[in-house]
This record gives structure tokens, C-alpha cells and sequence, in this order.
């Protein structure tokens, strides 16, 4: 390591390097899934809709499985219980769902093919720090 990092690295620490900090970054890498499970909790009809809408089926099945899957493996990154797990599963649904819901390469050229490329890139960057998560996680327990 140079100098110049070890210097600027030992001035982040205290701050980055604190547990609340730790914390902050799991609950925005968590954001956008306790909202899409609390949404589709409170909107059941319209869970129902979304599964419908990508071909699954029975969508009210598969409604109450990402339910109960976005808030449990959320909650369990936030509390640290089985944390490499809800990370696991988190990343393994993103990803599932970034080639069910996402697939750029099938439309035509244009904005609307432009921005489900970026979104897709976007969900796979989740995923990184999802496995990001579950291999410091499980690296801590060695």
C-alpha cells in the first residue's frame, strides 16, 4: 500500500469504518426490497397483478413467496442473523428476476431498450454487493 492510502484510508476509518456506517449501507442495499415487499403486502391485488404480468403462475403463490422472501432475507441482512443467507437469497432472486423482467437484448432499439440495458446492469451490480455481503459475512465467522 502507498503511503498517500494508508494516510487517506486511516482519515475515512473512524467514519466508514463505523458500525452505524455498516448498517446504513445494508439497510440502501435493502431499500428498494422492504419497499417492494411492504408494497406488495399492502397491495396484495396488485402482487397478484405484477406475477401475472411476468408469466408466473399461480400468481398468488408466487405473490406470498416474494413477500415473504424480500422482508425475511432483508431483515435478516439488517439483523445479522444468517446475514450470508438473506444476502444468498436476495442476490439469487435479483438475479432471476433481472433476466425475467429485464431482457434489453429482446427490444427493438430506442430509449425503451437504452434504459432496461441500464436497469439490468443496475440489478447486477446488486447482486456484486449482495455476494459482497454473504462472503464478508461468512469470511468474519472463519
Amino acid at each position: 500500500m502507498h503511503a498517500l492510502e494508508i494516510r487517506l484510508a486511516s482519515l475515512a476509518r473512524p467514519l466508514f469504518g463505523a458500525a452505524f456506517m455498516r448498517f446504513i449501507a445494508y439497510l440502501g442495499l435493502c431499500a428498494a426490497y422492504l419497499q417492494g415487499g411492504l408494497n406488495k403486502f399492502t397491495d396484495f391485488p396488485g402482487a397478484i397483478g405484477e406475477m401475472t404480468h411476468f408469466g408466473l403462475s399461480p400468481a398468488p403463490l408466487f405473490a406470498v413467496f416474494v413477500i415473504i422472501l424480500e422482508l425475511a432475507a432483508s431483515l435478516m441482512i439488517l439483523t445479522g442473523f444468517f446475514r450470508w443467507l438473506g444476502a444468498l437469497a436476495l442476490g439469487g432472486f435479483t438475479l432471476m428476476a433481472t433476466f425475467l423482467a429485464l431482457r434489453f437484448w429482446e427490444l427493438p432499439d430506442g430509449m425503451e431498450r437504452f434504459m432496461a440495458a441500464n436497469s439490468f446492469f443496475e440489478h447486477l451490480g446488486l447482486v456484486g454487493g449482495f455476494l459482497l455481503v454473504a462472503w464478508l459475512d461468512l469470511r468474519e465467522k472463519a
